[in-house]
């Protein structure tokens, strides 16, 4: 018999961004809000000043110092890629009518939100203690996937937030077995939670539920966050120098470039230490 978490690990290599297959669609459909993670305002629909005719970005190397933080902690979850050569077939957005560009604007964020579904339904699969969910989770997967094959027009009437809602039920089944079973650990759940600018130095959040909390700029120093479900939670700025998230779960690439840290954080095996932590220390 197959283990489960063999297909969940070799099919998330497909959720991994190549903006090399893609034609720069979040620096055109997406909005821009001039702020501190970008220095101009963009409307959705208009391409960055920065894409170049060859759908790259003419300031990857330095998006931080020319005041676009807010790039470098994006990511599409592959749905970049999956637009624009599955769902369109390998066209550009430039080279069709205005209505043809504003589709492929108008499906990127939709099949964007179930890739990421995907990217937490596959970690779900690769979780011990979810076990007994593995047949219900592996089912959302396929159908969630499913999805992501539809035709533009099928893609751009999708109720995603309906599926959403209902994928978001096994994940919090998936996020309590998963708490049940840490050792010690407050396990207090702090879903949505102001947790803005908090002195949480050393705090032992083991097992906590941090599910869309509000972590920005919070001092998380040396903190205990093994075996915490922290889907969703706004780590822009959180200072997570040597704290502990061994073991954490549905944590995002994205959500780890946002926060700050340090040689000493200790993060989960899947996830890969942001390169501008070191840089800024």
């Amino acid at each position: 018999m197959q283990e489960d978490s063999g297909p969940a690990e070799d099919r998330r290599l497909d959720l991994e961004a190549d903006c090399g297959a893609c034609f720069g669609l979040c620096c055109v459909a997406l909005p821009f809000t001039r702020s501190a993670d970008f220095a101009i305002d963009k409307p959705a629909g208009k391409p960055c000043p920065n894409l170049r005719t060859d759908s790259r970005c003419g300031i990857h190397t330095e998006l931080r110092q020319k005041g676009f933080t807010g790039c470098t902690v994006y990511d599409c979850f592959g749905a970049g890629q999956k637009v624009s050569q599955l769902t369109f077939g390998g066209r550009d957005w430039r080279e069709g009518t205005r209505e043809q560009a504003q589709q492929m604007f108008d499906v990127f964020p939709v099949v964007r939100q179930l890739h990421e579904l995907l990217w937490y339904l596959q970690e779900a699969l690769t979780l011990p203690a979810a076990q007994p969910l593995h047949a219900d989770l592996r089912d959302a997967l396929d159908r969630t996937e499913h999805l992501t094959h539809r035709t533009p027009e099928e893609l751009g009437e999708l109720d995603v937030g309906a599926h959403r809602q209902e994928v978001n039920v096994l994940l919090l089944r998936t996020s309590e077995l998963m708490r049940a079973g840490v050792g010690r650990g407050s396990k207090k759940d702090r879903r949505g939670a102001d947790l803005m600018g908090a002195r949480l130095k050393g705090a032992d959040l083991r097992g906590a539920g941090l599910r869309g909390a509000y972590l920005i700029a919070a001092d998380l120093t040396g903190a205990d966050l093994r075996g915490a479900d922290l889907i969703g939670a706004d780590l822009r700025d959180t200072d997570l120098t040597d704290a502990d998230l061994t073991g954490a779960f549905f944590l995002t690439q994205p959500q780890l470039n946002a926060a700050r840290g340090s040689a000493g954080t200790k993060l989960p095996e899947s996830l890969t230490r942001p390169g501008h932590w070191t840089a800024e220390r």
